[in-house]
């Protein structure tokens, strides 16, 4: 339960606290005793990563760039068609006829027309119920057409900010809650859905399917600024559709869990995550076990996964995956998983 509360408030903007010596676990206690005599080279990190780069190739982001340009092209082959396949757009659909209803938008519709309507309700629990499974902000990564264009216009940031060409202004994350809390008043107060005429979700959906209108001008201002300014701010600081959900997913099966047994806590997968307080659990000390999913705000991208050089950081759906991991954990040598007194004794000094 704490591990539950402590991810929902770092999703509404909390930085991650270091967890109290008594909050560790004995496990990772002992795991990380035998761990401070261990000194790792830079040269034996460069060769960790080589070789898990060799085996890895960047597997999850290729795999999701594929399926996030497959549910996009479905709509527009469905439309050119005319199959009646998946009709809509991103922010309302029915797929074969069944209705669906993003959750962010469909709470818009809601507060603004103070009115729930049947087909509204029907899209709302089928699509609650399949992000609940697959994990809230998977929606992000793996089909918002604009975390796509985010993500290459962040590469191209990095590489203009290496150069000194971009800055990197950064704000405080709660900023993102404000704007939740700002968009769901507007649309109380106007009884308008003020946030799906800016939302960049929308509009390019839209516009992958209809064509292209004057509202993609909206879209060239986001990623310029993203790639001049700073680096992913939509996402970080303003989407409200990112906290929508994360609450949904807070409790998904489908997650990234980190085991700290072989990690050499180096940073590469805080380097590369949009989100990189879900990932504070990977510096030394701050696991409170052995085995930690991470938290509501994770986007499941898979980009930690494909950057960690010890495999430490690995998709799993629970009650499948966890057998797996146990059975891992048990190989571990017995003077990490086995009781010593003397151990103990200076664990807890």
């Amino acid at each position: 339960m704490n591990l539950l509360l402590e991810s929902l408030v770092q999703l509404f903007g909390r930085a991650p606290r270091k967890p109290r010596k008594d909050e560790l676990s004995p496990a990772v206690q002992k795991v990380y005793f035998h761990k401070k005599g261990e000194k790792v080279t830079k040269a034996e990190l460069i060769a960790l990563h080589d070789e898990h780069h060799k085996n890895s190739k960047n597997k999850w982001r290729k795999r999701r760039w594929l399926t996030l340009i497959a549910v996009n092209l479905l709509f527009v082959v469905s439309y050119y068609f005319d199959i009646q396949l998946l009709e809509g757009a991103l922010t309302a659909s029915r797929f074969a006829g069944f209705h669906m209803a993003d959750l962010n938008s469909a709470l818009q519709v809601m507060l603004a027309h103070k009115v729930v309507l049947i087909n509204l309700l029907i899209g709302i629990v089928t699509v609650f119920i399949l992000w609940l499974i697959l994990g809230g902000r998977t929606f992000c990564s793996w089909v918002c057409p604009y975390h796509l264009l985010a993500e290459w216009a962040e590469m191209l940031h990095l590489k203009l900010f290496a150069r000194g060409w971009a800055k990197n202004y950064t704000f405080h994350r709660g900023v993102r809650a404000v704007f939740y809390v700002i968009f769901a008043l507007l649309a109380i107060l106007t009884g308008y859905t003020v946030y799906e005429f800016i939302s960049p979700t929308g509009i390019l959906s839209r516009a992958i399917i209809y064509g292209p209108t004057m509202a993609l001008v909206w879209i060239a201002v986001l990623l310029l600024f993203e790639i001049f300014l700073s680096r992913r701010a939509w996402c970080r600081y303003v989407c409200p559709i990112g906290i929508t959900y994360g609450v949904v997913g807070v409790l998904s099966p489908l997650r990234i869990t980190y085991d700290m047994s072989d990690c050499k806590h180096e940073g590469d997968c805080r380097a590369v995550c949009l989100v990189p307080h879900v990932l504070d659990l990977t510096i030394k000390n701050r696991s409170v076990d052995v085995e930690v999913g991470l938290g509501a705000d994770c986007t499941r991208c898979g980009l930690c996964v494909d950057a960690c050089p010890t495999s430490s950081l690995n998709f799993e759906f629970k009650g499948l995956t966890q057998k797996k991991k146990k059975e891992e954990l048990s190989l571990m040598p017995p003077s990490v998983t086995e009781k010593n007194p003397a151990v103990e004794d200076k664990i807890n000094d």
